[in-house]
């Protein structure tokens, strides 16, 4: 291998994982508090700290009274699975899949509970024809794909009128763009991604209508208590309240209130979405300056600002890997080459809780590791 230089300076903080990301800029464990820690979650201190931490979510996501707000087991995972275990198979339903995460619910859907759903699909770095779908069914979708870096442009597709119920995956979506919770029904995700929290915890939101469809509608598979929130006919209320199904880490938990407290000093979520753009803009001028590079997702309205995937001219996986693997020796990168079942790419986290700066001297060290691992 021909040696060429590195440069000179290294991102501050190299974290762009899409999951578990970035802790917010300042954190220490030392400064999570820990009275709580050695509690029962069901302790007077234990709930306050739980109700707490839903409090911040709602001011965080400025979302309406309207909705509730649970922290649930299983990561964004366990909380999408929830939703549609406990209220699928009322309704017919159209389900839309352009990345993995989608075509893992079309899976469960067909597969496990059977409901033979329309199934609308795009190929990684595409849309699907929203026009296309039919709301007189529920409708289950991904708001911002993790793995193929698309996302949709905004809520105006989804009728305010629908018949259905809306089911939005927005785990990389929420606390990075301003959702239109008037035209959610559930939505769910979990603290690892734009807050850099913890893995394990999944959180899910309520609207009215996904709230009445529970209380009126009992599905015809059997339920495991993890994913139940109706007790005899009547909303599981106390799951919203910080009466958790199963114990949660209450170190987790600290860790979700740090980055919570850590954004409402940022202004908001309007703070956590201007670095997001801040972050995907800086990305972009790295892209339109570099031939070799370019986005999987190809039209700006629908590409990602928070899990951006990159194209690589020329590169199948080995290469990429190659790529990877130099970036993270010269600890100039962490964890940034593509997801496993998406196009040989790279992806980079611009959430929130990366520094500007840290993508802007990501620039020449991509540079670096493109010509390296072509030297090699």
């Amino acid at each position: 291998m021909t040696e060429l230089t590195p440069p000179g300076t290294k991102p501050a903080r190299p974290f762009f994982s899409s999951g578990p990301c970035a802790k917010p800029p300042g954190w220490d464990a030392s400064k999570l508090a820990t009275e709580v820690l050695g509690r029962s979650h069901r302790s007077k201190l234990g709930k306050a700290r739980l109700q707490y931490s839903i409090d911040l979510m709602r001011e965080m996501l400025a979302l309406p009274d309207t909705h509730r707000i649970g922290i649930v087991p299983g990561s964004d995972t366990g909380a999408f699975e929830m939703a549609m275990w406990a209220m699928l198979g009322a309704k017919p339903a159209t389900l839309l899949a352009w990345e993995s995460f989608g075509e893992g619910w079309v899976t469960d859907a067909v597969k496990q509970l059977k409901i033979d759903p329309t199934v609308i699909k795009a190929g990684y770095g595409e849309l699907p024809d929203l026009g296309q779908v039919d709301w007189s069914n529920d409708v289950l979708f991904t708001w911002n794909g993790t793995t193929s870096g698309v996302r949709v442009p905004n809520g105006d597709w989804i009728p305010d009128d629908r018949e259905g119920l809306s089911f939005a995956d927005a785990t990389s979506a929420v606390f990075a763009y301003d959702i239109p919770w008037s035209k959610i029904d559930v939505a769910t995700f979990s603290w690892q991604k734009v807050l850099g929290g913890e893995g394990g915890h999944g959180v899910i939101i309520l609207g009215p209508r996904a709230v009445e469809r529970l209380q009126s509608y009992t599905p015809a598979w059997p339920l495991p208590k993890v994913f139940r929130l109706v007790s005899k006919g009547a909303l599981a209320e106390g799951v919203f309240k910080g009466e958790t199904i199963n114990t949660p880490s209450m170190l987790a938990v600290e860790d979700a209130i740090f980055a919570l407290e850590w954004a409402r000093g940022l202004g908001g979520l309007q703070g956590l979405i201007a670095r997001s753009d801040a972050n995907a803009a800086a990305l972009d001028k790295i892209v339109a300056d570099r031939e070799w590079l370019g986005h999987l997702a190809a039209d700006p309205a629908s590409r990602s600002k928070t899990s951006v995937c990159l194209t690589v001219e020329g590169a199948d996986e080995a290469f990429i890997k190659k790529m990877a693997a130099l970036l993270e020796k010269q600890e100039a990168a962490f964890d940034i080459a593509g997801y496993r079942d998406a196009p040989a790419g790279l992806r980079i986290w611009c959430g929130a809780t990366v520094d500007t700066a840290d993508i802007e001297a990501l620039g020449p060290w991509l540079d670096w590791a493109y010509a390296a691992a072509k030297a090699a």
